[in-house]
């Protein structure tokens, strides 16, 4: 086990000798590194040679395929946090892009060839149901490999690096200290309007010097993405990106009427509460720094300090939900698989990424000691017990499953753990952080869904100006948020967009959190009569990883996939109710 100071001096380590026992691995020799391209080509080169003669040695097949690729994808996940964690540190970034550009696109044409010969194997029909599910991904992998775009794909890399490494040197100069945009936006919720109008407009007067690059950035970004898409036979990227992401239960079609759905079913109710925001706040409009402020007036706590602190506290609500989970997230406490604290050069925002060589997960994230960060670590707690409840899966792409479930393991997480906040959170912390928690569940639906249309509207028409584009943020805006006065602050708002690092990390990955967020409050609903029962279903479903259908996953775990009004209605009114006690 790596100590937590060597582990901030070499951030590519991570844990490789974790105390809960590494990964078997069986083909893959010991101190196999996949970026000697030798190494990698011999190994991929000794599978495509091997003999499959029935069922059986081809499901040992794919059992050592996915070996190789653990160790591929575990280099890369090191290699990305690393610079995640120090965006200040040249070689953290070189490391990783030139990672992308030498090794991912030899992986990936290699990965393709064993994903053919798979494909051509006579004794696939003989395999067991369980590898149906990877049977169709394998299958529309094959059918959209371009070997060009392997070339094409590092080149976006090195443009979403560049794009990181922006974002995390951004800081804040307050009453002559720096902070981040992190520390910063935490004055957002302040009482006093004053300062949250102040913090609001030194965070955009730092990102205003960068929009012209980050613009840049963007459009270079779709050029490729379409390029990519053209390669593969697609007329626009939307299509390419569905197909690549596996999204084999709904279509751009479905998105829109989705969208169409939301803009009748939740914003009409989400006004409603922002109207009632305006009006316990005293204010003629509500302005964009008035967002996060609590409605009760109330002055935001610091909650704790440090890591320490925050790992304490956290962990009373995952053992309050089922002592199992404050088992589970004792092993990445144990094992320094967390980096929790805003820092200087930290990237923005927060993720969980799976070391797949050692089977755990790693979690970062800019905390600043307030209640939103719980809601945050509750979130990325989901994403990592989900990540052990499929730690002994033998086939490696079923340790991930379609990311609309995924995101259902991280938001019933959050609304799991509201309900298990006596004792961690005092009266007034616990009444302002579920209203926060229930808002949210809200306002994800508008927010989700002006990203998506943005992001669908942009690769339908790859070659739209940078004017065009922020005309067209402006009128989602104005559809989906139409109680936010933005007067005097207009070009701000049109570069609004610039914030939200899946554009430019993980295009076309937006969507999944509502439509997860559906499946979260389903289960959050069965929850309120049935405790025991709900986190049992929630447990068996995360366990399945990928091996199921979408649409089975959310079965399994007790809910009903579907994106339309009707099921929009079936969800709201309870959070709507629960945000009116609170109120009353």
């Amino acid at each position: 086990m790596v100590s937590g100071a060597a582990y901030l001096e070499t951030p590519m380590q991570l844990t490789t000798t974790p105390d809960v026992g590494a990964r078997p691995f069986h083909f893959v020799p010991a101190g196999f590194d996949p970026s000697d391209l030798d190494a990698l080509n011999a190994l991929a080169d000794s599978l495509l040679a091997r003999p499959v003669s029935d069922a059986d040695e081809l499901r040992q097949y794919v059992y050592d395929w996915g070996e190789v690729s653990a160790r591929v994808w575990a280099v890369s996940a090191r290699r990305m946090t690393a610079m995640s964690r120090d965006t200040s540190k040249d070689e953290y970034r070189d490391a990783y892009v030139s990672y992308a550009k030498e090794v991912m696109p030899t992986w990936s044409k290699r990965n393709d060839a064993l994903t053919r010969k798979y494909l051509a194997s006579p004794h696939r029909a003989a395999l067991d149901g369980r590898f149906a599910v990877m049977d169709r991904e394998l299958q529309a992998e094959a059918d959209m490999f371009r070997e060009e775009n392997t070339e094409l794909a590092a080149e976006c890399t090195g443009h979403r690096a560049r794009f990181q490494e922006i974002q995390g040197g951004m800081d804040v100069e307050w009453d002559g200290e720096p902070l981040t945009i992190q520390q910063c936006a935490a004055k957002l919720a302040e009482p006093d309007r004053a300062v949250r109008e102040r913090a609001y407009r030194a965070i955009t007067a730092a990102r205003t010097k960068h929009t012209e690059t980050i613009d840049g950035i963007y459009d270079e970004l779709v050029s490729l993405r379409q390029r990519m898409a053209k390669n593969a036979g697609f007329n626009s990227y939307v299509g390419f990106r569905f197909a690549e992401l596996h999204r084999f239960d709904y279509t751009a079609a479905d998105c829109d009427a989705f969208h169409r759905a939301v803009e009748e079913v939740v914003v009409p109710e989400l006004s409603r509460l922002h109207e009632e925001r305006r009006r316990r706040l005293a204010l003629d409009s509500l302005r964009p720094w008035d967002m996060q402020v609590s409605p009760f007036g109330d002055d935001p706590e610091e909650l704790f300090r440090d890591q320490a602190e925050f790992i304490e506290l956290v962990n009373g609500v995952f053992g309050g939900v089922d002592p199992v989970f404050r088992e589970k997230f004792d092993i990445l406490v144990r094992n320094d698989l967390l980096d929790l604290m805003s820092r200087p050069h930290k990237a923005p925002g927060g993720y969980n990424c799976p070391i797949e060589d050692i089977g755990l997960p790693f979690i970062f994230y800019n905390a600043v000691g307030r209640r939103q960060d719980i809601r945050v670590l509750l979130h990325e707690g989901g994403h990592a017990f989900h990540t052990l409840a499929t730690r002994d899966e033998p086939v490696q792409r079923y340790r991930h499953a379609p990311t609309e479930f995924c995101e259902v393991a991280s938001m019933a997480m959050e609304l799991f753990g509201i309900e298990r906040l006596d004792g961690v959170l005092d009266g007034k912390e616990k009444r302002d952080f579920t209203y926060d928690q229930f808002s949210g569940c809200l306002s994800i639906f508008p927010r989700v869904c002006r990203i998506d249309a943005f992001q669908i509207w942009a690769y339908r028409n790859p070659g739209h100006t940078s004017a065009d584009r922020n005309a067209k943020w402006n009128e989602l805006t104005d559809r989906f948020f139409p109680h936010i006065d933005w007067s005097g602050i207009e070009d701000v708002r049109e570069f609004a967009w610039q914030v939200t690092p899946h554009l430019f990390t993980h295009p076309m990955y937006y969507i999944e959190y509502a439509l997860a967020q559906v499946g979260a409050l389903q289960l959050w609903q069965r929850e309120q009569s049935d405790h025991d029962g709900a986190v049992r279903g929630y447990q068996e479903a995360l366990a399945l990883g990928g091996s199921k259908p979408l649409p089975e996953l959310f079965a399994a775990a007790g809910g009903r996939f579907a994106m339309d009004a009707e099921v929009l209605r079936e969800v709201v009114p309870p959070v709507v109710e629960r945000l009116g006690a609170l109120l009353n």
